[in-house]
């Protein structure tokens, strides 16, 4: 492996100019720098970042470990959360956990080790083991997608619960008196918050409530749980699915049947991703702001790791809203 000192003796100059050239070039006068330069390029040195980082004392990567990068919602989340962290000179390494404990703790143990200068956390459970170990390694941490109290770390998070209420308000609305909800995993408390609304909006009305849990909140998962409606007697009239990826295999499973959607079965999902209004019968949806969720939660968790760090703990919440599409139409 080509080191410094090596590129200091080839171009005939002081260990200490090569790592001007490289840190600070302004500091070296041209010649010097091309002639560096060329050599660098010549033996093919890179910079050893991580032995940088050690005598600097600081990171320049923040981490990000999300749920499910097969969800358009996340790519979005990580697309704000690079936004806020590069206009900072900073750099973001993304780690799925796909719902799983076991590889979350990993990611987490590794980041760990890695002393990365902060992460950024959507996690399967925030009771875990893996993420009380990880607190004892003093790295800073902000939830997203997740509320927290503010005394044990800051949050970016949707009111969920507030948004099930939409999509039951909606299709109770609507005229429908029959409806399921297509729940993800209920060890999420993201699924478990959009129940508890839906419930709460569906309280002393006629409305019939049937609950399905689904496997994962992937497409494939929502297509199954299409075919457990399709089974079900009397059939629901409409069904509120806990994301997007199930309302789209929900509505496959309905147009692959023969059901007219929404004339047979009206469909919400929850995210709103880009698919939502591309699908072939337009689903709607109630909207998170993805991005904004990311970059949010990324401007919290520098402001915590700044090196006049004042911040205290900050819990933010954003409020939801409902995107009408053809998926759903009034039945009075």
């Amino acid at each position: 492996m080509v080191g410094i000192k090596d590129v200091a003796k080839r171009a005939g100059v002081s260990i200490g100019t090569v790592s001007n050239v490289v840190n600070r070039p302004e500091v070296v006068s041209a010649a010097t720098r091309n002639r560096v330069l060329s050599v660098i390029e010549e033996l093919g040195y890179v910079r050893d970042e991580s032995a940088r980082q050690l005598r600097a004392g600081r990171s320049r990567i923040m981490a990000l470990v999300v749920l499910d990068l097969g969800n358009p919602f996340f790519v979005d989340v990580a697309r704000g959360a690079e936004e806020a962290a590069h206009a900072q000179g900073l750099n973001i390494i993304t780690c799925n956990s796909g719902q799983r404990t076991e590889l979350e703790a990993s990611y987490l143990a590794m980041l760990a080790e890695q002393r990365v200068r902060g992460v950024l956390l959507s996690p399967v459970d925030t009771s875990g083991e893996a993420l009380q170990t990880f607190r004892r390694s003093g790295i800073p941490y902000v939830f997203v997608d997740r509320k927290v109290p503010a005394d044990q770390a800051s949050s970016v998070s949707v009111d969920d619960v507030a948004g099930g209420a939409l999509a039951g308000r909606h299709l109770a609305e609507t005229g429908h008196r029959r409806i399921a909800f297509v729940n993800g995993p209920a060890v999420l408390a993201q699924c478990r918050d959009r129940e508890a609304g839906l419930r709460s909006s569906l309280d002393g009305s006629a409305v019939s409530l049937s609950v399905l849990e689904a496997s994962g909140l992937d497409f494939a998962s929502g297509r199954d749980a299409g075919a457990r409606l399709l089974g079900m007697s009397p059939r629901p009239t409409a069904a509120f699915c806990a994301n997007d990826l199930l309302a789209l295999g929900v509505l496959q499973a309905m147009v692959g049947a023969g059901v007219k959607v929404p004339e047979e079965m009206a469909i919400v999902g929850y995210d709103d991703i880009e698919f939502a209004g591309a699908a072939a019968v337009p689903l709607t949806s109630v909207r998170q702001p993805a991005r904004r969720l990311g970059r949010t939660a990324a401007e919290l968790l520098l402001a915590e790791t700044a090196d006049d760090a004042s911040a205290k703990h900050q819990g933010v919440v954003f409020t939801p809203e409902l995107v009408v599409r053809e998926s759903t139409r009034i039945r009075l």
